[in-house]
């Protein structure tokens, strides 16, 4: 069945079973479904799409559309991953009663999202079974939203109460607090979990993130424009940067109908899986040295170097490569560089196979991985965990096989998947992977032909339009959507990294494990952090804590403290 026909058939499934709930549906035919719907029946609606027609969840959305419109928009996005489909349904609230029933009862993934909008657009999930702030910080005023158009990107509230501490859930009876972060010395990165720990098996926790939100999506429809937006989608992950920005830059393509050079795709697909390299490269390294295998350690970061000297070549930096405009790429890939990658290639494929063999006939790890961190096709789909961490279980989803971008449906590979669920499984994908992402790259070396590797974009792209784009990321998947606006830039620009779904299986990976392996569950599930500024101590005599400012760690250095 074409993409078209598979849209058509879901879009006449849902006016079958809903009726006039079903108010409006646009198919632009490029596999892309946006179905307004009646808000009452946004739950309902959801809820079979998500278990009755097996569709994936992937993202909510909230939108301050009042200075258009009169009204708020909400957007459920789903994939039907076997067809090629992202679908969006959208409803339209009143603009003085921004409110709609929650859906996180029946499609639990959509937990933090509706939390997320509730924090940053003010748009109420009624019902919702834990309405706890997600993103704003704990002293940020109630009442106060910054993504509404009323808010300016650089406002700070008058009354914001930076000592105001965030309240923690209570620990379970028979459990005691060990507080997991913000910092930790194997991780690079902060993240902040309370575990509530029952002698030595971690039995619950609560996890406490976004504590130095950047407003990314708030300078885009802001200050930026369009071509400005793809330097900064970089700067999203320090790994997978390229993945954003391709991301953004077709879901601007999406919606406004322009059309990419195919040269141009094939130089970000050699790009993405080029990232794909070094993002695994570097992740099998950290797993081995937080297991205590400090030389194979050595031996991935040492083999991923000519990687990121490759980058640095054909970009000119080792990782914000400045890559993608709308319409197109910057950079050309000339002959002899593309020789030189072969090269690289060559010799990352003969020593790779050399790391798995270890890794794959060492006891230690596998004692150490086996068994621990266990995710199954059951949480993965309620979740809506994505990338190695669905394919370790089973669950056979990719969005370059899935719904083929830029060129990568026209070159062959095969979706790795293992069965264990667990940190080994997680482990083994990912060094598999390794070797479709050359095979890949190899491809496109061979097959993209001399042609121009940008478009021609008109000055003013429509308004109005909305776009989807998934990517798949070293760690699942990305997805961007966007509402092109006025001003050359988009009046809504929300992103999704693949940890966002990812970290919300973390609870559930690591429920009855033992503490000790709380680091490598974590850390299998490749986690990206935003940075952050503060710190919690606990005074394990007096049981008392306290939050660190900046300022205060300043003071305390220039004190000599500490």
């Amino acid at each position: 069945m074409s993409i078209a026909m598979a849209e058509r058939a879901k879009l006449e499934a849902l006016r079958a079973r809903f009726g006039a709930a079903i108010r409006r549906a646009d198919l632009p035919g490029n596999g892309r479904m946006f179905v307004t719907v009646d808000p009452a029946a946004i739950r309902e609606i959801c809820r079979h799409v998500f278990r009755e027609m097996g569709a994936r969840y992937v993202i909510s959305i909230g939108a301050d559309d009042r200075p258009f419109s009169g009204e708020f928009l909400v957007a459920h996005n789903f994939a039907f991953d076997g067809d090629g489909v992202l679908c969006g349904l959208l409803a339209h609230l009143p603009g003085d009663r921004p409110a709609l029933d929650s859906i996180s009862d029946v499609v639990p993934a959509a937990n933090w999202a509706e939390r997320e909008f509730r924090d940053l657009v003010g748009i109420e999930p009624m019902g919702h079974r834990y309405p706890k702030r997600l993103v704003l910080p704990d002293g940020w005023p109630e009442g106060v939203h910054p993504l509404r158009k009323d808010v300016s990107w650089d406002d700070v509230p008058k009354d914001f109460d930076e000592d105001l501490e965030f309240k923690f859930d209570e620990a379970p009876d028979g459990c005691v607090v060990v507080p997991f972060g913000p910092f930790h010395p194997t991780l690079d990165e902060p993240a902040h979990f309370r575990l509530y720990v029952e002698g030595e098996m971690v039995r619950g926790c609560e996890y406490r993130g976004f504590m130095a939100h950047r407003g990314i999506e708030k300078l885009a429809e802001s200050v930026l424009s369009y071509n400005d937006i793809p330097m900064m989608a970089e700067r999203i992950c320090g790994i997978c940067g390229c993945v954003h920005s391709v991301a953004y830059v077709q879901a601007v393509e999406d919606a406004a109908g322009v059309r990419v050079p195919e040269r141009a795709e094939y130089i970000r697909t050699i790009m993405l899986e080029m990232e794909r390299l070094h993002s695994h490269l570097l992740w099998v390294g950290l797993a081995c040295h937080i297991v205590g295998f400090d030389t194979l350690f050595m031996q991935s970061f040492r083999i991923r170097e000519p990687i990121m000297w490759m980058a640095e070549r054909m970009t000119g930096n080792r990782k914000t490569y400045a890559l993608c405009l709308v319409g197109g790429v910057r950079w050309d890939i000339a002959p002899e560089t593309g020789a030189a990658l072969r090269g690289v290639l060559d010799t990352l494929e003969k020593e790779w196979r050399g790391v798995v063999d270890a890794v794959t006939g060492d006891r230690n790890i596998q004692a150490r991985t086996r068994g621990v961190g266990v995710a199954g096709p059951d949480l993965v789909k309620d979740v809506g965990l994505v990338g190695p961490v669905a394919r370790a279980s089973g669950v056979a989803i990719d969005c370059r096989r899935d719904h083929p971008y830029a060129a990568y449906g026209r070159v062959a590979f095969e979706v790795i998947t293992e069965r264990g669920g667990d940190v080994w499984s997680r482990i083994v994908v990912r060094m598999k992977e390794v070797f479709e992402s050359i095979g890949i790259i190899r491809q496109c070396l061979d097959k993209m032909s001399p042609g121009p590797i940008q478009a021609r974009v008109d000055d003013e792209l429509p308004v109005g339009r909305m776009g989807l784009s998934s990517v798949e990321a070293p760690r699942g998947e990305a997805h961007h959507f966007l509402v092109t606006g006025e001003g050359n830039r988009p009046r809504r620009w929300r992103v999704r990294a693949p940890t966002y779904q990812n970290l919300q299986g973390v609870p559930a990976m690591i429920r009855d494990q033992q503490l000790a392996d709380m680091t490598i569950a974590l850390g299998s599930i490749d986690p990206c952090f935003s940075c952050t500024d503060r710190m919690e101590t606990v005074d394990v005599r007096s049981g008392l804590r306290r939050t660190w400012t900046q300022e205060d760690l300043v003071r305390l250095l220039k004190k000599g403290g500490a």
